[in-house]
């Protein structure tokens, strides 16, 4: 490998970065709601608030558990690292990318929080990456570890007994 071969992207570089662009584009986004909340959004105040703080512990607990789960084996790219070692363990029995899922959790809290359609978009968008980041980072698991084929039908992907 030379010096610079991250810029052939091989290892799922550019989907870090992609990832922090849809980052940054949904922190940098304003709220949207192109027709009359305001009322809703008052009496719906407590429940809003609960549904943020209770995604906010939750994608907490997703990140915080898989990346103690990681270990050494944690990077920030979707290629496994030369030493990877198969985890099951800890939030892995119950998500496989319990990292991604954590950003979907926060994101979709978010926009249930806030109402807000433009952040509604920027969800669905997110949701397609991370699940094609995922599909791409299994192939790379699967050559490593062929018994991830018999994981992969067991555990959900994001969000445990659903998807």
């Amino acid at each position: 490998m030379s010096r610079f071969s991250f810029l052939q992207g091989q290892r799922g570089e550019y989907l870090v970065a992609l990832q922090f662009v849809l980052l940054f584009a949904f922190i940098a986004t304003p709220i949207w709601h192109p027709f009359p909340l305001q009322e809703w959004l008052d009496v719906l105040a407590i429940p809003r608030k609960i549904i943020w703080f209770v995604a906010g512990l939750i994608s907490i607990a997703f990140v915080g558990s898989g990346m103690i789960s990681l270990r050494d084996n944690l990077t920030p790219l979707p290629y496994p690292v030369d030493h990877n070692q198969f985890v099951q363990h800890g939030i892995y029995r119950w998500v496989r990318h319990p990292l991604y899922a954590s950003q979907l959790i926060i994101a979709g809290g978010w926009v249930l929080y806030s109402f807000s359609v433009s952040h509604l978009l920027l969800f669905v968008i997110g949701f397609m990456f991370f699940d094609y980041k995922a599909r791409k980072e299994e192939v790379w698991l699967t050559e490593r570890h062929p018994q991830y084929t018999e994981y992969a039908q067991r555990v959900r992907k994001f969000i445990p007994f659903v998807y």
